[in-house]
């Protein structure tokens, strides 16, 4: 059966393995980067404000020295002035369809997975709850003094910045941080570990969207998917490292692709129209 895409004939015969694989597979591990997000308007890793396009600051440092756990202790204020432009960037975002395709899988397959980089919240909100947001997530606030972790309408009550950076806690006067890894942090150790008990069940269909996987906790489980032969899926318009390694790389956007997948997937099996039409 053809998908109904606008792929051209390779990718479409390419796209019905795809969807016979993850019909067939009893565990699925989608890995998501910025590149997912493109189709809401977030843009890319290199890309928001321009800040990570080899610019320096406001305050001449590179995006990685401001947004890093060092200047969070010494200057809080300059932290915050990039992570506000990113969350103000995310607020304003909606899920797209890969995001929304992904909801739909997750509750097709009871162990279906997706593993995170975006810090955006659009899994979240698009409904998915099978997700290890491996970077934290930018809509939960934590003190650094007394531990607090305040609702953040209290503290940016109809989303306005305070009147001076950083923010402050209530209790104790701490600076707020947002629960994100910064650049110099480790991962959540929590995270990590739901990771482990995941990879441990061996997915078998390994997908990964719209990142570089420059960091090896996102990169090796592709690669061991890979050795053990089992199906891997790259859906990224530039090439990475690990075109040349998975099963089957597409060179399109994420929206498109699982539009494609989603629409073959329901012309093969009918009753997934009752998820998502």
């Amino acid at each position: 059966m053809t998908p109904p895409s606008s792929l051209d004939p390779t990718d479409e015969q390419r796209l019905v393995d795809v969807a016979v694989a993850i019909e067939a597979a009893d565990s699925i591990l989608t890995i998501t980067g910025a590149g997912i997000s493109a189709d809401s308007g977030i843009p890319t890793y290199r890309g928001v404000g321009g800040l990570y396009n080899d610019r320096r600051t406001d305050e001449n440092l590179s995006i990685e020295q401001a947004l890093s756990s060092v200047t969070l202790q010494l200057r809080p204020d300059i932290t915050w002035k990039y992570l506000w432009e990113i969350g103000r960037t995310c607020r304003a975002a909606q899920p797209n369809r890969a995001h929304q395709v992904l909801w739909a899988i997750e509750q097709w397959k009871p162990q279906a997975w997706t593993l995170t980089q975006n810090i955006d919240g659009l899994h979240r909100a698009a409904g998915s709850r099978r997700m290890i947001e491996i970077h934290g997530r930018n809509d939960r606030l934590v003190c650094m003094g007394c531990g607090a972790e305040p609702d953040m309408s209290e503290v940016f009550p109809q989303w306005q910045p305070p009147a001076a950076w950083p923010p402050r806690c209530a209790q104790c006067q701490g600076v707020l941080r947002p629960r994100v890894v910064l650049f110099g942090e480790p991962l959540p150790p929590e995270a990590v570990q739901h990771l482990h008990l995941v990879l441990a069940a061996q997915p078998a269909v390994v997908i990964v969207v719209g990142t570089t996987a420059a960091f090896p906790y996102i990169a090796q489980p592709v690669a061991e998917a890979v050795e053990d032969g089992r199906w891997t899926i790259e859906i990224n318009p530039t090439p990475t490292a690990l075109s040349g390694l998975v099963r089957s790389h597409f060179a399109i956007g994420a929206a498109a692709w699982f539009d494609a997948l989603w629409q073959l997937l329901k012309a093969r099996n009918p009753d997934l129209s009752d998820i998502l039409d």
